[in-house]
């Protein structure tokens, strides 16, 4: 195919060339729906034919993705599928890897793999669909499930601190960080769009809601009489301001934040505190993935976008620079090469 024809290929992709023939078999109403549409929005858009995409997912609602998807794709097994993608990745550093997976899958049976996923800055984009519940299994509690939180397993409440996946993130090092939610569809496309341009790990949370489980979970956020003042929007070399009014900000008294007025008691824009989602270390990311309601807004958006060298990348160099130290591999050399001995 020559490249004009090719590129002509390409640019007629539509989302529909991105859905598979399989029914979907999520609950009416679940936010996965949203997020999976957005994402087959977005396929078309990046320039990368359909065979070069492949999607690997654990075990979980969330998991189905790879069958809604008419795409290469895996639905492997529970809390293993980053180290299945980081495979697939190493052995084909030309293919676009997307990792979905839920609060659960990543973060009790799969944390190791999560966090290792992250340090190691594999060029896959993992997208977190967090309902703070089990939705497949019916409803127990989660590693995300806030504390107090009563479901078939913690009949008096949960007495598990939650992990912040966000923080989990920061905190290994990963270098694209972000967080949306399913109701809020052009915020979720603008952090689909921005991981899919990052070079190396891009971690996507997407706050979800499980309607039949854990419904409401995330309503202060994504109702609209109550949003404004119960998120800020992280936007690089931006104050954080929020509010109906846009009138609200954070403060830094010292080392620590405060929730101020702008026009009360002399504060003004210029007082407040400048979001840098580039700053080369992961402490002011860190810093505002711990804001928490009903003291401190939600942040929604990226928290941290740095370019690293991919693991790939390396790994790619590391094989060249011994090919080209040693020649090209033989499995004849192997086996007759080093010491030998016979066993009588």
């Amino acid at each position: 195919m020559s490249n004009m024809t090719e590129t002509a290929v390409l640019t007629n992709l539509t989302k529909k060339d991105f859905e598979s023939n399989q029914d979907v078999r999520w609950c009416p109403g679940c936010g996965d729906y949203a997020v999976l549409s957005q994402i087959q929005k977005l396929m078309p858009t990046l320039g990368i034919p359909r065979e070069k995409f492949a999607f690997v997912s654990g075990i979980g609602c969330s998991s189905r993705f790879p069958y809604y998807m008419e795409t290469y794709g895996m639905h492997s097994i529970h809390g293993r599928a980053p180290a299945i993608a980081t495979g697939l990745k190493l052995t084909r550093p030309e293919l676009s890897v997307w990792l979905v997976t839920g609060d659960g899958d990543a973060l009790a049976i799969g944390g190791n793999h999560f966090i290792h996923a992250m340090r190691r800055n594999i060029g896959m984009k993992v997208i977190l669909l967090n309902n703070r519940i089990y939705g497949l299994t019916k409803g127990q509690y989660s590693p995300t499930s806030e504390l107090g939180k009563k479901t078939k397993t913690t009949p008096m409440g949960s007495i598990d601190r939650p992990f912040n996946p966000v923080a989990m993130a920061l905190g290994a090092g990963a270098t694209f960080v972000a967080r949306t939610i399913d109701t809020d569809l052009n915020h979720m496309a603008q952090m689909l769009a921005r991981a899919a341009e990052h070079n190396g790990t891009a971690f996507v949370e997407v706050f979800q809601n499980c309607i039949v489980f854990n419904d409401g979970a995330f309503e202060a956020v994504s109702d609209k009489a109550t949003r404004a003042d119960a998120r800020v929007l992280l936007e690089h070399g931006k104050p954080l301001k929020f509010g109906k009014e846009n009138n609200k900000g954070i403060l830094m008294r010292g080392l620590s934040p405060e929730v101020v007025t702008v026009g009360e008691n002399g504060v003004t824009e210029a007082d407040l505190l400048v979001h840098d989602e580039k700053a080369p270390h992961t402490g002011p990311a860190f810093f505002l993935s711990q804001f928490e309601a009903p003291d401190f807004p939600v942040p929604l958006g990226v928290f941290r976008a740095v370019d690293k060298p991919a693991y790939e990348e390396l790994n790619g160099q590391i094989a060249a620079d011994a090919r080209a130290a040693k020649g090209a591999p033989s499995l004849a050399k192997l086996l007759a090469g080093g010491d030998t001995w016979t066993i009588e």
